[in-house]
């Protein structure tokens, strides 16, 4: 099978630009025009190499998920319950209200902004 051409745009780059976006603006309130002009790419290159909108934003929602989920599992570490509970909280205080990211949490934007025809997203979510 023959090799198509090198990607001319870094993936990991597109998919935080995409994030940054669905988490701004929620899964539905996100055209594909938003996508295509944060991202850098042009849409047969967003189809080729993320899918269509919904896998892009499943995949949005794993890299969101690898880069906050830190301060959870350090919490986990601690000895005592309340501990761990306190580290917890204070760690999604200061993730979530950091300024190099829209406030919140992606996922719950995402889930409160979606209508009958995301009804899947805001399942998954």
């Amino acid at each position: 099978m023959a090799k198509g051409r090198p990607r001319a745009f870094n993936m990991q780059e597109a998919l935080e630009q995409a994030m940054h976006l669905f988490w701004e603006k929620g899964y539905e309130g996100t055209t594909l025009s938003d996508l295509t002009s944060a991202m850098g790419i042009n849409r047969p290159s967003l189809y080729a190499a993320f899918g269509n909108k919904e896998e892009l934003f499943y995949k949005v929602v794993d890299l969101y998920v690898d880069e906050t989920s830190g301060v959870f599992l350090v919490a986990l570490r601690e000895a005592k319950g309340r501990d761990a509970i306190e580290k917890a909280l204070y760690g999604a205080i200061v993730t979530f209200t950091e300024d190099s990211h829209p406030p919140g949490c992606l996922t719950v934007h995402g889930a409160l902004s979606c209508g009958e025809e995301a009804e899947p997203i805001r399942k998954e979510l």
